[in-house]
């Protein structure tokens, strides 16, 4: 595949998404040699979704008359659907729950996971706050988990402003909510005054813009769209960048990405098979290109084998 440059993110983001021109020699090439057509339905997390935008932008190329949709209900909206069997292909920022697994059984439906990049989930203020430096997990939970009260900047250190934070996080159906409940809240409520939820990233980067004492978080490709009107906070000293997510310093908030494949539309729909070789194929550069971090070669590599084994 050819180097490319993006111009904007995707729309998932907050803009279109435009690919530059791919070079002289033309772009990636598709998994098949013959022209297909057919169709792929996916669904699922608004993280995962710049990476199969940026996807399907260069397959489109390859295989004109194959139709990609990619919805972005949220990981457990993704799921749902997956489950009802409305989609070949279920994009996640979090692992599938024992409980879907077991609904996916119940409906008849055999899947298989893939890993396709690692993210940062990353801790956001506005440009303005100047306090909020770097955090530990525990400064996490005295802000997030609730407790009945309205949390101030000053409950975590009485140097910082006595002003009420406003809080902006994903929606409950997103696994990005789901994945900073586990690894930050451990499972405990999260607070409930002054915050507000939305499955649009975009809606929490306006917010988080917008107001000196609001916080926030998500994808660490959504930061790097909006770093120049954003803040991200240190954890515990470690700031979220592509060696850290990659390494796992960047802890407990590095995470990996997932598309989630339906077994039967892989065997028995060549688009679908087509796609998701297409996918592995160019996954590390589209990773790279819209902020996320590429998976080494021998993951990718594997994860081809295990696909070759579905047909």
């Amino acid at each position: 595949m050819k180097s490319f440059k993006y111009l904007a993110m995707s729309a998932m983001i907050g803009s279109a998404l435009v690919l530059g021109a791919c070079g002289a020699q033309g772009g990636a090439e598709s998994g098949s040699e013959e022209q297909l057509s057919g169709s792929v339905k996916m669904d699922g997390s608004s993280t995962v979704a710049p990476i199969m935008e940026a996807v399907n932008e260069e397959y489109a190329a390859t295989q004109p008359d194959v139709k990609v949709s990619i919805g972005v209900s949220g990981s457990g909206g993704g799921f749902e659907k997956f489950i009802a069997g409305e989609t070949d292909l279920s994009n996640a920022s979090r692992p599938i729950k024992d409980e879907e697994k077991q609904k996916l059984e119940e409906a008849g439906i055999d899947f298989t996971e893939f890993e396709v990049a690692k993210d940062g989930l990353t801790i956001v203020v506005n440009k303005e706050n100047d306090w909020a430096e770097d955090m530990t997990v525990e400064d996490l939970q005295k802000l997030w988990l609730e407790d009945g009260k309205t949390k101030k900047w000053s409950d975590i250190n009485p140097e910082w402003p006595d002003e009420e934070v406003k809080f902006y996080s994903p929606g409950t159906d997103s696994g990005t909510y789901d994945y900073f409940n586990e690894a930050v809240l451990e499972e405990k409520d999260m607070v409930k005054q002054n915050i507000q939820l939305s499955e649009d990233d975009n809606v929490l980067v306006q917010g988080v813009t917008g107001d000196k004492n609001a916080i926030g978080f998500f994808g660490y490709a959504y930061y790097l769209a909006n770093k120049e009107e954003l803040k991200a906070v240190k954890i515990g000293g470690v700031e979220p960048n592509n060696e850290t997510i990659e390494s796992g310093e960047y802890t407990p908030l590095s995470r990996p990405l997932f598309v989630y494949a339906k077994n039967a539309s892989v065997k028995d729909n060549e688009a679908v098979y087509d796609f998701m070789k297409f996918t592995l194929d160019n996954s590390a550069e589209m990773a790279e290109a819209v902020g996320y971090v590429s998976l080494p070669e021998d993951k990718i590599k594997e994860a081809t084998e295990k696909l070759e084994g579905l047909k």
